[in-house]
This record gives structure tokens, sequence and C-alpha cells, in this order.
């Protein structure tokens, strides 16, 4: 029998009043196909933000669904304490594709639960708890994770097991060096760095970085900017740990790896990784090179990091994505895209910049003629979408609004186009 409660209600009932939910009218969504997406009512949806940048390829996707039917009918869990063969090959292929050598791969459940790992490692190889983290920033939920963050509005405790030092230049058009053009501002963040490691007490143990701040929206520096912090990094033996979270797989389109921008005096100590490799299966990880990865002098497993069902949903989703050159695809198609939002924000005084690489796009939106962050105008923009078929995401940091845009990276020109008349429709409503 049907329970006569509403959903909602159900939901408030018995989960946190802090897990957040989109929209007046929270949806349930049903099922999926390709870009697109039912709720329970049955209306269907452009889906523009892929679970959070989580369903990377296509919803249902015909290869990944029989890989994770046949595995599941062989086998469902096992632990990391026997040999997992749908482990070892993703771990291979990922190694392989990370650029870093001689790397180790470390599998998780999420990328809260990497970034920890990557911490773990960090810390115990450096034998110092001492963070470099950056301003806006965004790394995960857990204890250790929210000490990193510097994104007030994803930070509810000022209590830490790590000492975090913050640096400037994620945000390249807004704080005191938005004005300089492109190499002043990396030179000033890097003179910040230097100012900030004065102040640490003993050897750092590492910077973790998002090479575009996800949660952030969508924010991302100059190009070589991180590499600039590695001759810095490199001279004090910190690590570099980029968290590609959200960046990693070829979603900017320029790249496969969020790092490979700043990749002028190498590859990163450290790499995490969640998200779109499971298209909605629960991976994250952690590449590092070997000596890093191994620096752990006592026992340690994973009862679900790794499992046998999640491995071959990865394996079979990142041979989708390889062979369908979907890195391509999000250049491309989110060339044409961020061409067609910039010529809709010219005609929208609220939208104070479009920006973004690939399929993954933000439109920061203001009181119109101020710098002023205007969180009720992204929320009318994300109902006015939703009326029109179209689901979008936000972000932004304690001063910013942003919608972010992140689609399937296999998202046609078609839809593309389909998706940016909607929000045109939506922004447009707020004039």
């Amino acid at each position: 029998m049907t329970n006569p409660i509403p959903l909602h209600s159900r939901h408030r009932s018995v989960l946190p009043d802090w897990l957040a939910l989109y929209y007046d009218r929270p949806l349930e969504l049903t099922h999926g196909e390709g870009r697109h997406v039912w709720d329970a009512d049955g209306n269907r949806y452009l889906d523009f933000f892929g679970g959070i940048l989580t369903t990377m390829t296509a919803h249902a996707l015909p290869e990944v669904t029989k890989a994770v039917s046949e595995q599941a009918g062989r086998i469902i869990h096992s632990s990391t304490l026997y040999l997992n063969r749908p482990m070892i090959e993703l771990a291979e292929r990922v190694s392989a594709l990370s650029g870093i050598p001689d790397a180790r791969v470390f599998f998780t459940t999420s990328g809260t639960e990497a970034n920890d790992t990557a911490l773990l490692l960090a810390t115990t190889y450096r034998r110092s708890n001492q963070i470099l983290a950056m301003r806006n920033s965004y790394h995960g939920r857990s204890f250790s994770t929210v000490s990193i963050t510097g994104n007030r509005g994803w930070s509810p405790t000022s209590l830490s097991p790590l000492q975090t030092y913050y640096v400037h230049g994620a945000v390249r058009t807004r704080g005191p060096f938005a004005h300089l053009d492109d190499t002043a501002f990396t030179a000033a963040a890097v003179a910040d760095l230097e100012d900030v490691l004065g102040q640490a007490r003993g050897g750092v143990a590492a910077l973790i970085a998002e090479p575009i701040q996800g949660v952030g929206g969508f924010t991302s520096p100059p190009d070589g900017l991180y590499g600039a912090f590695r001759e810095v990094l490199d001279r004090h033996g910190i690590l570099w740990i980029s968290d590609e979270v959200q960046t990693g797989w070829g979603r900017t389109g320029e790249h496969f790896w969020g790092w490979q921008a700043h990749a002028q005096n190498g590859p990163p100590d450290i790499i995490t990784f969640a998200k779109g490799i499971g298209n909605g299966m629960s991976i994250g990880g952690v590449v590092a090179r070997a000596e890093v990865m191994n620096c752990l002098d006592s026992n340690s497993i994973s009862t679900f990091g790794g499992s046998p069902v999640t491995m071959a949903a990865g394996v079979a989703n990142l041979a989708y994505l390889l062979e369908h050159d979907l890195q391509g695809n999000a250049r491309r198609v989110g060339g044409l895209l961020l061409e067609r939002l910039r010529a809709i924000a010219a005609t929208v005084p609220a939208v104070r910049e479009v920006r973004g690489r690939g399929l993954m796009a933000g439109l920061e939106l203001t009181k119109p003629g101020t710098d002023q962050a205007d969180p009720d105008a992204a929320a009318a923009v994300l109902e006015a979408a939703r009326a029109g078929g179209l689901l979008l995401g936000k972000g932004g940091s304690h001063n910013t609004s942003v919608l972010r845009i992140a689609p399937p990276l296999s998202l046609t020109v078609a839809e593309a186009e389909e998706g940016a008349e909607i929000l045109a429709e939506a922004l447009r409503s707020l004039n």
C-alpha cells in the first residue's frame, strides 16, 4: 500500500535539517536516459547538473548497466582482503592515465574519503599536520576535509585536526588581485604563498587545490598558477595534491585532468578523484607516487572501496569515455555552449560573468550594476529553468551566487542549444 504522507514530509521527519534540497517543491527523480531524467509526476528534464557532476557519460548508459548487472550476478562484495580483478584493471588504467610516474591507486567510496586519504598520506609522509588550502575551496564533508574547506557556507565547524593556512589565487575576478593581468596576478599569488609559508611553524605537509573550484562556483586561476606554486613547494619539500573530484576525466575539454593546465613543473604528487568515473556508482580514489602511497606503516583495508560492482562500472564507463572521445565532445560542444551563454548574458544585467571550460560552466549573478551577490536571483532562475524543463546547479562563495552547468559529456549540439534557450528564458524573467 502506498504511504499517503507526501515524500517531502517523510524526508523532513527522518533526515537532518541541514541536508539540502533544491526547489520550493523538491523533485523525486525516478529514471533517466541519455541526458534526460523524469520525475515522479512524469515530467521530463534536460539534465545540466548530472547528479553534481557525477553522471559523466549518460544516464542508463547500456555499457555501464550491463557491466553492473553481470558483475552483480557473479559476486557483489568481497573487500580488499581478496584479489579483485575489476579493481586491479581499473587501477591499471587510472595509473597509466594519471601522469604520475610509478603511480599507485587506492579506491574509496567518495571524493570526501579520497581527500581524507590524501591528507592522511601527506601528513604521514611529511610528519606534519599543516596544510595549505585555497580560499573559497571545498573538499568534502568529513571532519578533516571540512577543516581545509575555505568556503564558509560548507564549513560548519572551526574545530579541526589540522592547522590550515589559506592562500590567494583560485578566484580570478574577485579579491585583491582581480585588477592585475594574468602574469601579475600569478606573481602576486606566488608572493602571497611565500608570505603564508613565513607564518607556518615547521614543514608544511601539502597544498591541496581544485584546478577549477566546484562548489565555489567554477572559479579558476590563470593557467600555470599551480605550476608556479610548485616551484615554491618543491623548495620546501611540500607535496601538491590536485583535487580532481570535479575536474577529472576530460570534463574541461582542453585537458584530461585539470592539473594539466598547470603542468610546466610536472604532475602533482597526489591526485584525488571521484564522481564521474563511476557514472553514478560510488567510486572515489587517490593516485600517488609509490613512495608517498606506501608511507603508511600499519595495516589498512577498505571494506567497500574497490567493490567488484563499482569497479566493473568504472572500467566500462572509462572505456566508453575514451572510445567515444567524450573529452573532445566536451571541448567542442562545451565551447559552443559557452559562446551561446555569453551571448545570452550580454542581454541580462544580472549576469556578472560567464566562466568555465568544456562542459563546466558558471554564471555568476549579482544585483545589476553592482558586485553584490544575488542569491534570490539564482534561486529564481533555478526555479524558472525547472519549469522550462532544465535542471541546473548552484554554488558560490560567501559573497557570490553562481548557476552551475555540468551536463553529461555526451551532450549533443541540439541539446546544448535547447538548454541554452531554456536558460535564456529563465534569465530574462529577472528583467
